[in-house]
């Protein structure tokens, strides 16, 4: 089976491009505006509606695959990929990449999609959102010309040897921390409910009492309105650095906090992602090690998630090699080609650490249903819900997946 013609179109995700530099300046909040003037390149405004584009590819029996292309929230920061604006990319899609494509055999999607993460126009690697969504079209292209799912394509094409079967799903609340984490337990969501605390003054507290005082309610909130007593969810809470900003970054003060995190989780498991904030790879991977080989020590059962400066595959390889947390989230749009969020399961899976397939809340749907594909085929410990921040959708489409998924390879079984 061939492809025969590329098409794109250009379309929304599920949030929005925020100018994070801006933010960090100070730019105020009028609704869901941000007030103030941009700084990163290629914003116009502080907040823009996300875009994202499809890439069509059309097969020589008639049939047509598709992924899309997409970028994180804060594109064009932290040294990612410009601001992702179709009208700017789709020329590349129809153009080289397009030439490059039509007329390929559809044998094997590990072969087609190393070649398109590293395909070069005018000297240079793609932006990381092409790659991600080109190798999404292909995947999907061959598991159409072998009639098999895009999991089976992955397990065999891998040799993941792993069950094709439904993983955890983790959904993330936003700022609405309170309001959405009670749609997640109505939902019975396995993982939940990320809470968003970025700020130590307004939401963690000068010394994380108000975290302590979230997960205590959010403890009492599951307990008092589960539907039934054996919904035990995991409680995973993305700080931002703010808990290595109120104790300075000293290993002895987290280990301490960790402690009283634990207490206040009981009975129900806790993970808490990003810790602290160090500023670079080198020094963020060494103090996360630290702190995680400590918790070890002292039995205190706080799973640490590595988040900040942990962006690509050789930053994904590091931090399992160190063992600078208990588990790394795949932040899969920035690492280009959905063939590296594949490796990087992989090797976390391979050397014990937890495998997060994460993301971005600024995907489609599209992405969210094809990283599931990958998730279920590599066996990963959690998979986000997205796109977007509304909870119901996300966990919707991702759950929706799974189940498809499980019934058509069971069927064939």
């Amino acid at each position: 089976m061939k492809i025969i013609d590329v098409l794109a179109s250009p379309g929304k995700t599920g949030f929005y491009f925020d100018d994070q530099k801006a933010i960090k300046n100070g730019a105020g909040h009028d609704g869901m505006f941000y007030v103030g003037d941009p700084v990163t390149e290629g914003f116009e405004t502080i907040r823009i509606a996300g875009e994202s584009i499809s890439v069509m590819l059309i097969l020589e029996d008639g049939q047509v695959a598709f992924g899309d292309c997409a970028a994180v929230q804060y594109s064009g920061a932290g040294g990612r990929d410009p601001l992702f604006l179709a009208e700017d990319f789709i020329p590349y899609i129809t153009g080289p990449i397009k030439e490059a494509l039509v007329g390929k055999e559809l044998n094997s999607f590990k072969e087609l999609a190393e070649e398109m993460d590293h395909f070069q126009i005018d000297g240079h690697r793609c932006h990381t959102a092409i790659r991600y969504g080109v190798t999404q079209a292909l995947l999907d292209a061959v598991a159409k010309a072998k009639h098999i799912t895009r999991s089976e394509v992955v397990r065999d094409e891998y040799n993941t040897g792993v069950s094709i079967d439904r993983v955890p799903i983790f959904a993330q609340s936003g700022d609405d921390r309170y309001l959405n984490a009670d749609k997640m337990i109505i939902k019975e969501v396995d993982v939940l409910p990320h809470g968003l605390f970025n700020n130590v003054e307004e939401k963690t507290g000068h010394n994380g009492e108000k975290l302590l005082e979230y997960i205590g309610w959010l403890r009492d909130r599951v307990q008092s309105m589960r539907a039934r007593e054996d919904y035990k969810p995991v409680f995973h809470i993305d700080v931002y650095g703010t808990i290595g900003d109120f104790t300075n970054n000293d290993v002895e003060k987290m280990v301490s906090y960790m402690r009283e995190v634990e207490k206040a989780a009981k009975p129900f498991a806790i993970r808490i992602e990003g810790p602290m904030d160090m500023g670079n790879r080198e020094k963020q991977i060494e103090v996360l090690s630290a702190l995680t080989k400590r918790l070890d020590e002292e039995n205190i059962r706080v799973g640490l998630v590595a988040d900040e400066w942990c962006n690509t595959l050789e930053d994904v390889k590091a931090f399992v090699d160190a063992k600078a947390g208990h588990m790394i989230q795949i932040k899969t749009p920035d690492l280009g080609g959905i063939n590296n969020t594949i490796e990087a399961v992989k090797y976390c899976k391979d050397n014990h650490r937890g495998a997060y397939c994460g993301g971005t809340c600024n995907e489609t749907g599209r992405s969210a249903e094809i990283l599931t594909d990958i998730s279920m085929a590599t066996g990963a410990d959690q998979q986000l819900a997205k796109p977007g921040m509304g909870v119901d959708e996300g966990i919707m489409l991702v759950n929706n997946e799974m189940n498809r998924v499980v019934a058509l390879v069971q069927r064939r079984k």
